[in-house]
């Protein structure tokens, strides 16, 4: 028998290698079909799947308590299985230059416990390249295998969508890509045991890798347009939103919106196919400029919240202002790489104390990563202004007046007698227009313009 015919008969096994917000949600699809070893270094995490909790929530504790996986930091652990799938983050450097130290240790340990018959395939997001020049010498090294004599590798990036809870590994095409015609149809053959989308079966592993990378990259730059255009709009007083429902009326429209790039993809990966560009000798022109765009986007929103407050006669310096929402995306707990501590940041500079609240982060992580205590909806209270700046489900069902609940009602220099003097200036105009002194900030556009300043509200969005 081959290997994929010993995978499906339990003769040999499956084991992953990396069980985050990638890894787990494979691992737990594979193990429906097959025998598979979930690995990864970090104990804590690998106890609380062992309890049944998913911290990820890519596939919820019920998933994970039904589960056959075998969870384990145990490395030797590897050596029982045949076929390796390695998941691992690839980030960048505070430089923007690739992080590749995360895919080289997992090649390490993957190295070590290696056999003979092995097929090893990478599904970190890489320049062209990088499974084939830098993690194979790694096996080979660690292992003292001969690849393509003793074991093969493969590439399939991966094309999960954290929080997606409709574009799943099951139901999203999987490209996958082998060192040779025997090595490539082993690996489709796995896949398409769990994937009913079916898969492409890429030209060669450099054409696979590079699928991967300007996948996120275009989407990226299409994301940089409408940040630009935003910004454009903004100064011809124009709602970018009603902009785009009217472009969109077109059939061939493509439907992007303007708004905070953050997390482990879209915001890192245009940053690895930059950098092979350097070495040979290109400098890109689109793929930066639009990074630099989406990278700048924290700061301005920051800046339009201060210009709001200055309208509302607000003093700025210690002045208080709560973020809901700091994860990189709505309704996913990942809050690495996220854009929401560039508008924090920001706000510091201006002496703005800053209060975050998020249901769907885990605050330990906020707090120990960032360093930023998060709080509870219910404890916010005698704010000056409100940033919503990821959309979570929970803060769609807030009411304008939930929101006004939790604001200060008027300008203030903090100074009670002036507050007196402008609530009295204020009921002096009762029948003029109402009265805008609460700041809404919503990047995303959850809210209704119109019902907002109806609702007293100087509203401002991307």
């Amino acid at each position: 028998m081959n290997l994929y015919e010993r995978i499906i008969t339990s003769d040999e096994k499956i084991s992953l290698v990396g069980l985050g917000y990638v890894g787990l949600p494979i691992a737990v699809a594979f193990a429906k079909k097959v025998d598979v070893i979930g690995f990864d270094l970090n104990k804590e995490k690998i106890e609380l799947y062992r309890r049944g909790s998913d911290p990820t929530k890519e596939v919820g504790d019920e998933a994970i308590q039904n589960t056959t996986v075998e969870f384990t930091n145990d490395e030797k652990k590897l050596r029982e299985a045949k076929f390796h799938i390695v998941a691992v983050p690839t980030p960048v450097n505070p430089d923007h230059t690739p992080d590749l130290q995360p895919v080289e240790s997992a090649s390490c340990i993957v190295g070590r416990n290696l056999i003979k018959g092995s097929i090893v395939v990478f599904e970190s997001t890489v320049y062209p390249g990088v499974t084939e020049e830098i993690c194979v010498p790694i096996l080979e090294k660690e292992s003292g295998l001969k690849c393509g004599i003793d074991f093969k590798v493969g590439y399939s990036p991966e094309r999960i969508n954290p929080g997606d809870k409709i574009h799943r590994l099951e139901t999203i095409v999987k490209i996958v890509s082998g060192m040779d015609a025997e090595s490539l149809d082993t690996i489709a053959k796995v896949y398409e045991l769990v994937v009913e989308a079916g898969v492409y079966r890429a030209e060669s592993i450099k054409v696979a890798e590079a699928a991967k990378v300007i996948e996120n990259s275009q989407r990226d730059i299409n994301i940089a347009f409408m940040n630009e255009l935003s910004i454009i709009f903004h100064k011809m007083g124009i709602d970018t939103k009603s902009v785009l429902r009217a472009a969109g009326t077109k059939w061939n429209f493509l439907n992007f919106a303007p708004g905070l790039v953050g997390g482990h993809c879209i915001g890192v990966d245009p940053y690895y196919i930059t950098y092979k560009a350097e070495q040979l000798g290109y400098h890109s022109q689109i793929i930066l400029a639009g990074r630099k765009i989406n990278d700048g986007m924290g700061k301005y929103v920051a800046e339009n919240l201060v210009k709001k407050m200055i309208q509302a006669k607000k003093q700025i310096a210690g002045s208080s202002v709560a973020i809901f929402g700091f994860t990189f995306k709505e309704n996913c707990p990942d809050v690495r790489n996220t854009k929401v501590i560039d508008i924090i940041k920001e706000l510091e500079e201006y002496g703005i104390v800053v209060k975050v609240v998020d249901p769907v982060a885990d605050n330990e992580e906020i707090l120990r990563e960032y360093g930023i205590k998060a709080h509870k909806a219910s404890d916010i209270t005698d704010i000056d202004a409100v940033v919503f700046a990821v959309p979570h489900e929970e803060f769609r069902a807030m009411s304008l007046e939930d929101i006004k609940r939790i604001c200060r009602t008027t300008g203030k220099s903090r100074n009670p007698q002036l507050d007196i003097m402008g609530e009295a200036a204020a009921t002096s105009k009762k029948n003029t227009a109402v009265q805008k002194n609460y700041v809404l900030i919503d990047v995303k556009g959850m809210f209704e313009r119109e019902e907002a300043e109806r609702t007293g509200f100087l509203y401002w969005r991307l």
